[in-house]
């Protein structure tokens, strides 16, 4: 049996897991007022863009026509099964867009669930998966694998402006005004499958410790992120004090967030992705 991953393209996927794994992302529409780009923009043209303009970009959820479009080529072969992880429900409906496309092609073999989340913490999950697989072939031991990989995914991030997660509808306008505060870095993690505000930290060196403080039970198993959305300063600065604390055997893997969440975090963001034990 060979098994195919296809995710919608909020998920961000180091190019290595990408190549090795032959990962398929389904591409989401990114707009800058009228300018319109269907297949998204790549992460140094998006951050020129973010740089150069003025506008807060936005996002369009994939449609049913192109799940369908990855889907009819795939539909009930008997030697493969389709794993599709999306975004979170309660970020998006591109759950149930990929499920109507299945539906309309009788499709069969095919694994269809939200991931809780989005960006690299959903890349992390399929990435981690794609190892299982490696190994495993029942494919219901596999999506049982995926639902403990969900439970154990966490995602901190200190956010530099929290005016682009208000403007998508991400975060509450309540919880967005301390993003206008002197020197106040917000710090966002995923809880239920939305993004919250969960602390507010004076300056990069307080959003620092806090990040790593949340680290409970580390899983040294599974990759460690460091992720950043064009903020190659900061993560330097995160692994130049934090990696002499992490496990010797933890392998380190340094991810940039791509157009899609881009467009709802905003430059310069940066944090940690990471799976408990």
């Amino acid at each position: 049996m060979k098994f195919k991953i296809v995710a919608d393209a909020s998920c961000d996927i180091p190019e290595e897991y990408l190549e090795k794994y032959d990962i398929s992302i389904i591409p989401i529409e990114v707009a800058f007022g009228e300018e319109i780009y269907p297949e998204g923009l790549s992460k140094k043209e998006f951050y020129n863009k973010i740089e150069n303009t003025n506008l807060i970009p936005k996002t369009a959820m994939p449609n049913a026509y192109k799940f369908e479009q990855f889907y009819k080529d795939y539909a009930n072969k008997e030697d493969v099964f389709v794993f599709t992880i999306v975004i979170s429900m309660e970020m998006s409906q591109t759950k149930i867009q990929a499920q109507m496309a299945a539906d309309s092609l009788g499709m069969k073999n095919v694994f269809i669930e939200e991931s809780g989340c989005t960006t690299v913490a959903q890349g992390a999950i399929i990435c981690e998966l794609c190892k299982f697989m490696e190994k495993e072939q029942n494919i219901e031991k596999i999506i049982k694998e995926f639902y403990r990989l969900k439970e154990k995914c966490k995602l901190y991030a200190a956010i530099n402006d929290l005016k682009y997660l208000k403007n998508s509808g991400r975060l509450s306008s309540s919880s967005a005004v301390i993003g206008s505060m002197l020197n106040v870095k917000p710090i966002v993690s995923i809880v239920d499958g939305k993004v919250v505000n969960i602390k507010k930290c004076m300056g990069a060196n307080q959003a620092d410790s806090f990040m790593f403080a949340q680290i409970k039970e580390l899983d040294p198993a599974h990759d460690f992120y460091f992720i950043h959305s064009d903020n190659i300063p900061a993560i330097e600065k995160l692994k130049e004090k934090y990696l002499p604390k992490l496990p010797p055997q933890q392998k380190i893997t340094t991810c940039e967030i791509g157009c899609v969440v881009g467009s709802h975090v905003g430059p310069r963001c940066y944090g940690i992705v990471y799976f408990e034990k």
